[in-house]
């Protein structure tokens, strides 16, 4: 398909659940295909279900309902269609904020300046990590988030091993979430307050709302 076409997984509209903008009404634009496969993946209907072709002017007018909603496209991993990059201008130019969450493998050199992006680190007990594209810290500013979610202490103490290398806490807002059933929040908090870590501690706010919804929240 072409740059003004996109392979869509779902839209909807939620409360956003992860980000510093947690809590506000937020559209998502959950693109599909994903070139990763985490061990933890709560959204492998991205990837694995098939999904139609939208045009990038009907996801703006299914935006154009939710007036005042920040927007966030994120995936599967959205930087794989070539058509992100119109639609993120595209959704830029009607003046909403805008958040790109991606999973860190691939690079964010042609992502608009003004879009906020929020890299989804892959630790190692999601088996990915060592697809991760660190210079993409470089690209990052102080408006950008960096997540690392965390399945055990093995997995935290490679976290805060990177936040020290390449003193990521001084490149964009760092946060430390839990893997929902593998890791206790409490242990986590435990962990960076003993540590006195630069880190938020994130959990999904979606799931405390919704527990055992799987889509479109």
């Amino acid at each position: 398909m072409g740059e003004t076409e996109l392979k869509i997984a779902e839209l909807f509209y939620s409360i956003q659940g992860e980000s510093s903008f947690a809590g506000y009404p937020c559209f998502f634009i959950r693109l599909a295909d994903c070139n990763l496969r985490c061990t933890y993946c709560d959204t492998r209907y991205a990837y694995e279900e098939d999904h139609p072709y939208m045009h990038i002017n009907q996801i703006l007018a299914e935006l154009q309902k939710y007036p005042g909603a920040i927007v966030e496209v994120t995936g599967g991993e959205p930087l794989l269609q070539k058509g992100v990059y119109p639609l993120l201008d595209k959704l830029l130019g009607t003046g909403r904020t805008v958040l790109l969450e991606t999973n860190g493998s691939l690079s964010l050199a042609d992502v608009p300046e003004d879009v906020i992006k929020i890299i989804d680190m892959k630790c190692p007990e999601s088996g990915m990590h060592e697809h991760m594209d660190f210079d993409n810290f470089d690209l990052l500013t102080q408006k950008d988030e960096i997540k690392f979610v965390l399945s055990s202490r093995d997995d935290y103490n490679w976290a805060v091993q990177l936040v020290s290398q390449y003193n990521l806490e001084n490149r964009a807002t760092v946060t430390f979430s839990p893997v929902n059933s593998k890791l206790e929040p409490a242990n986590l908090a435990a962990w960076i307050l003993e540590d006195h870590l630069p880190v938020r501690l994130r959990l999904q706010l979606h799931t405390i709302i919704w527990p055992g919804k799987t889509k479109g929240y």
